[in-house]
């Protein structure tokens, strides 16, 4: 898990805009985050395909669960910048859902869930060989070979990628992997 705000040391971020989004998915993201905290997993990041550009959770504030939400509109791998819309700060985790959403088209619904527990009890799932710095592109690399024949990969020592079509179909891959 991560904690603080590092997202500096791995991109930079520029803003389009400030103001909370106003994006429909955000109402299925904000009920399948706190059907996954019930669960007793607290570290999720969710995000979903809208358009060019994804949705993604980006810190954990309850009170303003709707500002908890960026649009990323593009990030640059070489350049490491992320054109972010929204209030918060992006997650250190951006970069690896942006390639995900990016090189599947059939992937409209990513769910990440940081518990290094989870990866170790999940067993059909493909795993990463070796441990990576978060979000490097070697870790990207390997986590995209693995999302071509399955739709969950088990990220070593840091916890699991869930995919799916839509945000139900990954979160009900989440929640059969957990009971």
């Amino acid at each position: 898990m991560t904690g603080g705000n590092l997202s500096n040391i791995y991109f930079q971020t520029f803003y389009v805009s400030k103001e909370e989004s106003n994006c429909p998915l955000i109402v299925n993201a904000l009920k399948v985050e706190k059907n996954i905290k019930e669960q007793n997993l607290s570290d999720s990041i969710i995000s979903q395909r809208y358009g060019r550009r994804i949705l993604i959770n980006s810190l954990d504030d309850a009170e303003k669960a709707r500002a908890n939400f960026l649009e990323i509109v593009d990030y640059d791998p070489i350049k490491k910048v992320l054109l972010a819309m929204g209030p918060n700060e992006p997650r250190i985790e951006t970069p690896l859902h942006w390639f995900i959403h990016h090189a599947r088209n059939e992937v409209n619904a990513v769910i990440q869930i940081n518990d290094k527990e989870l990866s170790e009890k999940m067993k059909k799932a493909p795993k990463t060989e070796k441990d990576y710095l978060l979000t490097s592109l070697e870790q990207i690399k390997e986590v995209l070979k693995h999302l071509r024949n399955s739709k969950k990969v088990i990220i070593k020592n840091q916890g699991a990628i869930f995919v799916g079509s839509n945000i139900d179909e990954a979160e009900r891959l989440v929640l059969e992997e957990i009971k």
